[in-house]
C-alpha cells in the first residue's frame, strides 16, 4: 500500500505553511483542540516551517501578507470544508490540501452529493428532503410512509452528526425534523439501513487514486454519535473485518463515489452495510476528515503502513490550486 505514495519528501521544499484550524462552525472545536494542533505538530516534527491560523481570528488575506506559501486545511464544517476557503485560497494563490471549490462544496451538500451518485449508478440510501419553510405535522407524518421505520433525520450542511435523529416511530419525526432544522434551511430524511456501519478513506486524485483499508466502528449501543466519536474509548475500529471480495467491493464503490464528485487529495466515505444481504450503501463523502487521536484516516493508514507524521507530510505535498498539477 505504501508503495503507491512517495513519502520521501523534502520538508523544507514545502514552504512556509498555515494550518488552518478552528473556523467559527459547529465543529469548530474539534478543529481547534484536536485536528488542528495534531497536523501542526505532526508537520513540526517533520521538519515543515508550519504555523496555526484561525479564519475566524485573522483575514485570510493576511496569509498572503505574511508569505504563507501553502496551507494545510484542518477546518471542519462550514466555511472550512464547503468550498468557501478552497475559493479564497483559490484568489489568493495560495495551493491548499485536499478537494477544490467545486467538489467541496458538493460534498458538504449531502442531499446533492446523493444526486450524483444516483445519476452515476451508486448505491445510497432512499431519501426525502424538506424546506425548512415547508415544515409541518402533515408533511413528516407522510415521510415514513415513503420509507418506512426507522429513518435518520439530518441538517445536510453539517458534519459529526450535529443535529441527526434517529427515528423509531412517527410521533419522533416532528422533533426530529424541527431539530435539524435548527442547523439547515433544508431536512434531509433517509431510509434506515440496518448493518454494520463501514469507513473507507481515499487518498490521490483521478485514476492514481486508491482506497485505504475498510474500517469497521462499533459504537457503544450501537451510537455512534459525537460523544463516541471524540471523546470516549469504548468504539471500536477494526480493519479486516470483511471478507476479502467484500473488502474490495467497499473500496470500489467508494473509490467510485470519490471520483463522481471530483474529489483530490484526499477523503473519506462512509458506508452502511445492509446485514440482509452485505449490500453497501454510501452516506457521505468527507473532504476534510478528522485528524484527532480517534479519527478513522489516521487509523487506517496506520493499518497500512502509513504513520500520522508521514500522512500529514504526503497531503501537504500534494496541496494545489484547481487546474494546476
Amino acid at each position: 500500500m505504501t508503495m503507491k505514495l512517495n513519502l520521501n519528501i523534502d520538508p523544507k521544499a514545502l514552504g512556509k505553511v498555515a494550518v488552518l484550524m478552528g473556523g467559527d462552525s459547529s465543529e469548530r472545536e474539534v478543529s481547534l483542540t484536536m485536528s488542528g494542533p495534531g497536523v501542526l505538530a505532526a508537520l513540526l516534527q517533520g521538519g515543515v516551517e508550519a504555523q496555526a491560523f484561525n479564519p475566524a481570528e485573522r483575514g485570510l488575506h493576511e496569509l498572503k501578507a505574511e508569505g504563507f506559501q501553502r496551507c494545510f486545511i484542518a477546518l471542519h464544517g462550514r466555511h472550512g470544508e464547503d468550498g468557501t476557503v478552497q475559493g479564497a485560497l483559490e484568489l489568493l494563490g495560495i495551493p491548499y490540501t485536499g478537494s477544490g471549490v467545486m467538489a467541496s462544496s458538493i460534498a458538504m451538500d449531502k442531499i446533492m452529493t446523493k444526486r450524483l451518485w444516483l445519476a452515476d449508478g451508486l448505491a445510497t440510501p432512499r431519501y426525502m428532503k424538506l424546506k425548512k419553510e415547508h415544515i409541518s405535522r402533515e408533511r413528516c407524518m407522510a415521510i415514513p410512509d415513503e420509507l418506512g421505520l426507522p429513518i435518520f433525520v439530518k441538517p445536510p450542511h453539517e458534519g459529526s452528526t450535529i443535529g441527526i435523529s434517529k427515528v423509531m416511530g412517527y410521533s419522533q419525526m416532528l422533533d426530529a425534523v424541527q431539530l435539524a432544522a435548527q442547523y439547515d434551511d433544508e431536512i434531509l430524511c433517509e431510509e434506515f439501513i440496518d448493518g454494520p456501519e463501514l469507513t473507507c478513506p481515499i487518498l490521490g486524485e483521478g485514476d492514481s487514486a486508491f482506497a485505504l483499508p475498510v474500517m469497521q466502528i462499533e459504537a457503544e449501543g450501537g451510537n455512534y454519535d459525537y460523544q463516541n466519536k471524540y471523546f470516549t474509548n469504548t468504539t471500536r475500529y477494526l480493519t479486516g473485518a470483511l471478507t476479502d471480495s467484500l473488502e474490495a467491493e467497499v473500496r470500489a464503490l467508494v473509490l467510485a463515489a470519490y471520483k463522481s464528485l471530483g474529489c483530490r487529495g484526499w477523503g473519506r466515505g462512509d458506508v452502511m452495510l445492509r446485514k440482509s444481504d452485505n449490500k453497501p450503501f454510501l452516506l457521505e463523502m468527507n473532504t476534510s476528515p478528522g485528524m484527532t487521536s480517534h479519527s478513522l484516516v489516521p487509523m487506517s493508514a496506520k493499518a497500512a503502513g502509513i504513520s500520522y507524521e508521514q500522512l500529514c507530510l504526503w497531503l501537504l505535498s500534494q496541496a494545489r490550486l484547481d487546474g494546476k498539477a
